[in-house]
This record gives C-alpha cells, structure tokens and sequence, in this order.
C-alpha cells in the first residue's frame, strides 16, 4: 500500500502553481500517492495522510492566527507548526542580525510607534506578508512611506523598513533551497518591486532562471539556516524544506533577504533533473 502525502494550497490556487508537479512522479517512485487539499476546506481530510506538506498556502498574510490554529492540528505537517510560526513574521531577521548572521539590516515599527526613516533608499513592507505584497521602495522624501506605515498600522500591521540594496537592481536575488538539511539547487529572481501581480492576486510575478552560487553565498546561507535551527531549537534534518534568499549589500558581501520555511516556492522549474528525485528522498527521510 501506498504512503500518502498530501500537498496544501488554498482556495485561490487549490493545486499551487504548478511547480511542484515535477515532484509527484519521483515521490510515486518510493511509494507516496500524492493529493491536493485546501488548508481551510471543511470537508479535507488530514487525519489520515503519512506527510502533510504546505506548499500553496499563500493567503495566509490576512488570516494568520486562524492559519496557525490549523497548523497545530496537523500532527504530521512539514515544515512542522513551530517553524511556521517562526518563520510566517518577519521579526525573525532581527533575531538572525543579533545571531551575527549577515542579513539585511532590519527594523520593526509596531503600530503606534513612530519610525526613523533612513537617509538612503529603503524598503517598508508588512512582517507578515508574502510575494512582496505590500512592499514600497521609497527615496529620501519619507512622505510617501509615512503614508503607507500609517495604512499598514491602520490595519494592524507591523512594518519592517530595510535599506534597499541596489544590487537588486542588476544581480536580483538568489534562492538557495535545501530538503532535508542539505544544499539541492539555486535559482535567481529578479526585483520584484513595482511588479504586477500573479492573476491569484496572492503574490508578486516572478522571473526566475537557473543559477549556481558564487563564492561565499552558500556559506552565508548555511550560517543562517544553521542559526534558525539554533533559535528555534532544531536539527537542519527536521526541516523537509528550506530556501535562503540571499542579496548583495552595498559593500558587495552577500546578505540574507529571508529565509522561506514555511511555504516557499522551490523552483523545480528552474531546477536540474535531481532536484524532485532529492525532495521524494527527504519527504521519505522525514517519516524515518
């Protein structure tokens, strides 16, 4: 008899966005029959599935605390409902800056306080936010980013500003993705800022393309996947998967942007021919 794993989306994209189709055939290969469900349909059935793997929960931004309730009661979901937890706001970079991992430096304004604005270009964004939805570059004159702190704390949002690395302009931003704990493939995503949305509505369009890391980036990226197991108090193997993305500061030195542990696209399509054969693996490693 066949395992199940069963892949989450959400009611706006019930089945993803396709890239995680090139997975299913390898994941048949060691014995997984695959479906799709809706995290918050009331008729899917989780009780019953080997491995519950979130994949396409990207509404969850609006709606996280009823998210995070589902979330623990999913015993078997990957990445488990601590990590999600962790991982779903954005406040977690400040916990990487005072680990002394290289990220982009990072402020939180609560709603209600008031912000100090840097004197370069930045960005403002929510903390809980996916698909650079709800995020602005903004120059010297703060007017315009007063306007939207206010309108992401008249929603109850807090606000992370960052300076904006220009780099991003040129080089992008590199994903690097990890199943199980161990390095699988990378791949480039250009700014997505002033971008249009995907037809879902849910997140940024994307333009991704196969890339291999440059010297020091896979370094840097491993320190902060090594120092968010330490926060949250887990081995890098209990993690089906991770995606670290990594920009270059103004100095040139690369910096971690996010680490994705909760719902992160994998770039199968942008992937070599090994990489769904490495997930079937570490979805098997996980029920070992």
């Amino acid at each position: 008899m066949k395992r199940e794993a069963v892949f989450v989306g959400c009611a706006e994209m019930p089945e993803g966005d396709g890239d995680d189709v090139a997975a299913f055939a390898a994941l048949d290969d060691l014995g997984f029959a695959v479906r799709w469900a809706v995290w918050d349909d009331p008729a899917a059935d989780f009780s019953t599935a080997d491995l519950v793997v979130l994949r396409a929960t990207w509404d969850y931004p609006d709606r996280r605390a009823e998210f995070l309730d589902w979330c623990e009661t999913v015993p078997t979901l990957a990445n488990p409902a601590a990590v999600v937890r962790w991982n779903t706001d954005k406040s977690y970079l400040v916990e990487l800056l005072d680990a002394g991992v290289p990220t982009v430096p990072t402020t939180l304004v609560e709603p209600g306080e008031q912000a100090k604005w840097p004197k370069t270009p930045f960005v403002v964004k929510p903390s809980v936010g996916a698909g650079s939805v709800g995020a602005a570059r903004f120059g010297a004159d703060a007017a315009g980013a007063a306007e939207h702190l206010r309108a992401l704390h008249a929603d109850g949002r807090t606000a992370v500003i960052q300076p904006y690395q220009s780099s991003v302009d040129t080089q992008g931003e590199i994903a690097l993705v990890y199943f199980g704990g161990v390095y699988s493939h990378a791949f480039t995503k250009s700014a997505m800022l002033g971008a249009d949305k995907d037809p879902s509505g849910l997140f940024l369009a994307e333009k991704l393309a196969p890339a291999v890391p440059a010297s020091g980036v896979r370094a840097v990226a491993e320190d902060a996947l090594d120092a968010a197991c330490s926060l949250m108090g887990i081995l890098r193997a209990e993690l089906l998967y991770a995606r670290v993305d990594i920009v270059r500061g103004e100095d040139g030195h690369p910096l971690v942007l996010e680490i994705e542990l909760a719902e992160p696209s994998l770039g199968f399509r942008n992937a070599d021919a090994g990489a769904p054969l490495r997930f079937a693996s570490a979805v098997r490693q996980q029920l070992a």
